[in-house]
């Protein structure tokens, strides 16, 4: 089965500081292609800004392979508007992109604050994405 994803820049961020925890699995899975990520360049803009950031101090290569594999593996999509509120509104383009992708395929939003977004079922916690994963797996 393949999944179709949003992915919360706070999810690529703990992916890259912590190896082997569940962001990280989750972001592994976009990059070998389980998981494909659904961008646009805004959500790629904002994920560069974020991971170049002094205090982060990840190193450049890791940054670039990342941004090569994601943009090898993902698909670009344009804007879905929506007048719901949004406790920050940087966040509203992952929620918009993610309603593009609903149209066409079952897509989800993961992020490690759902509490930033609307209360909708296809947006999942990185471990909630990743016991999906499992259970799919189980059942096939």
């Amino acid at each position: 089965m393949k999944y179709y994803a949003v992915i919360d820049t706070n999810v690529i961020v703990s992916s890259f500081l912590s190896k082997g925890s569940i962001p990280y699995q989750v972001v592994d899975q976009a990059l070998k292609g389980l998981i494909t990520p659904l961008l646009s360049d805004d959500i790629l803009n904002e994920y560069r800004e974020v991971l170049e950031r002094n205090r982060f101090q990840f190193d450049k290569n890791r940054i670039d392979d990342f941004f090569n594999s994601i943009i090898q593996r993902g698909i670009f999509l344009d804007r879905t508007v929506t007048d719901e509120d949004f406790v920050d509104t940087t966040d509203i383009v992952f929620y918009e992109i993610a309603l593009t992708g609903k149209k066409e395929k079952e897509t989800y939003l993961i992020t490690g604050n759902k509490k930033h977004f609307p209360v909708r079922s296809f947006v999942v916690t990185p471990r909630e994405m990743i016991e999906i994963i499992e259970s799919d797996q189980k059942s096939n």
